[in-house]
């Protein structure tokens, strides 16, 4: 699979990419996507909820009225979660939402998440991107040069760039990731993935 490499100004140059088609290619492998973004979100899940029940509630533990004879259901104790100002029942305790997964299976899910963008043609390669300092103000322009100024976008980089990662950062749309911390969550969450020439061969690394 070949494509076209744009620059900043958002013009097609000479150049062309082959992008491997053990990555870009495959048939996108749906419950492996699934259960990667599952233990994503699971992962950002504090799970400090905590609800209390019937024997945390502070409150007199006196019979409220005799077992037998009122002519009414039996009424134990004023902490019963069926009574107003009682306990919760079965409510939510701290815990932990992390459960594992292959490594296999997490490296399937990533390429299938760039299958599922390319198929959809939502990839695009751009020439590494050099600036001189922090510019949020160029690097709009450069969204806007591409035609991605109102789309959702991961920009996935070849190696670590504080000035193009600070120069995105305020603005909401934009993701700016290194092409060895991306997760199969990120890429499918934007509707345009923009990929440095450099994190191709990172990538294609790490996948393969």
């Amino acid at each position: 699979m070949e494509v076209k490499v744009f620059d900043a100004n958002g013009k097609a140059t000479s150049k062309k990419v082959k992008l491997s088609e053990e990555i870009f290619g495959i048939e996108p492998n749906q419950h492996a996507i699934y259960l990667d973004v599952k233990q994503h979100l699971a992962n950002k899940r504090q799970g400090t909820h905590k609800a209390k029940e019937r024997a945390e509630i502070s409150g007199s533990t006196k019979k409220i009225k005799k077992q037998k004879g009122t002519g009414g259901a039996r009424a134990g104790s004023i902490k019963s979660g069926t009574r107003v100002g009682g306990g919760r029942i079965f409510g939510p305790r701290p815990r932990n939402y992390h459960f594992k997964l292959n490594v296999k299976l997490k490296r399937l899910a990533r390429k299938s998440a760039f299958a599922f963008q390319a198929k959809n043609d939502a990839l695009m390669i751009v020439e590494d991107l050099t600036m001189t300092a922090p510019k949020t103000q160029e690097f709009i322009s450069m969204l806007t040069n591409l035609k991605l100024e109102n789309e959702k976008v991961l920009l996935i980089l070849g190696s670590k760039n504080d000035n193009v990662y600070f120069s995105s950062r305020n603005l909401g749309k934009v993701k700016v990731v290194t092409a060895d911390s991306f997760n199969t969550y990120d890429v499918l969450n934007a509707r345009k993935v923009v990929l440095a020439e450099s994190s191709l061969e990172v990538i294609e690394k790490i996948l393969n």
